[in-house]
């Protein structure tokens, strides 16, 4: 039997804010639908197959009590990525218990785990009703904490559309000023950067940083 966590519902006071801010914040928006007394909007994080649901009507959960966490596998690039795009987002840190450990006095420690262990080392953020989101670095799972794939994962073709249709765009900037090369390189680049979590922004830089220090593709 499958399952699998699909949505959390985030409680909001003011919907037309809490969009604008997780559009900031980069995550896809999938639904907005509305009736009289009814509405719901659904958001996923980047490359999460879990997804957050918030609105009118959609829970009677006091507004600012959620706390969820998003795990990355580089935290410093998270936080830029985020800090780019005008979040405000703490310092990283580590817990004096271990992971999600409240129980202490300050359990909070500035800075990264000393042993820098995967699952030990955070920032935080909050949207504008204080829902509390964690940014968790996972960079090599624990033995059994992954599901045994059992068949080939479907491959979400819209998906792919939109974002080769973003990376022409990028790249078409990168085209007009710089030496003759493989489109293809400058597309590879860009999709490995943005399938890690990067931002179109970030993606183009990595990008324009492969051409120039592995193929050395001069500027025009």
């Amino acid at each position: 039997m499958n399952m699998k966590l699909e949505v959390v519902i985030v409680p909001v006071s003011d919907v037309d804010r809490a969009k604008a801010f997780y559009e900031k914040l980069g995550f896809r928006l999938d639904i907005d639908i509305a009736s009289e007394s009814f509405r719901a909007i659904q958001f996923t994080p980047p490359r999460s197959e879990a997804s957050i649901i918030f609105g009118k009507g959609v829970t009677s959960s006091r507004a600012g009590s959620a706390e969820l966490v998003l795990a990355v596998d580089d935290l410093d690039a998270a936080r830029d990525e985020l800090l780019g795009r005008g979040v405000n987002v703490s310092e990283v840190f580590h817990y004096a218990a271990g992971p999600f450990n409240n129980t202490v006095k300050n359990p909070r420690i500035a800075g990264r785990d000393p042993e820098g262990r995967s699952y030990f080392s955070f920032a935080s953020f909050e949207d504008p009703d204080g829902n509390r989101w964690l940014l968790q670095e996972i960079t090599t799972r624990l033995p059994g904490r992954e599901w045994a794939t059992t068949r080939a994962r479907t491959i979400d073709i819209g998906m792919i559309a939109e974002l080769l249709h973003e990376t022409e765009q990028k790249h078409g900037n990168y085209e007009k000023t710089h030496a003759k090369h493989n489109w293809w390189d400058w597309y590879a680049a860009y999709f490995s950067a943005r399938q890690n979590g990067s931002g179109p922004e970030q993606a183009a830089v990595a990008a324009d940083r492969y051409m120039s220090e592995v193929l050395h593709i001069p500027p025009v």
